[in-house]
């Protein structure tokens, strides 16, 4: 995959909230991997934009509730 990013995400903590939804589960419903899934939780890998809508809309929240890049200091 690709270099480590700066964006962050809540995503473990949204499956969780969402009836303890599994890496699985949510990778089903977005069309990808268990692994992508898994990266990108780990912030190892930064999903494209429609990757970060699609998962986003699986928990009905708003993109920024989801992903968050940080503020140059």
């Amino acid at each position: 995959m690709g270099k480590p990013t700066r964006v962050t995400n809540r995503i473990r903590a949204l499956r969780f909230a969402a009836g303890e939804m599994t890496q699985a589960e949510l990778a089903d419903r977005v069309g990808v991997t268990r692994q992508t899934i898994i990266a990108v939780e780990q912030g190892r890998y930064s999903p494209s934009l429609e990757m970060a809508f699609q998962i986003a809309r699986v928990f009905g929240v708003p993109l920024d509730d989801a992903f968050e890049y940080p503020k140059e200091a």
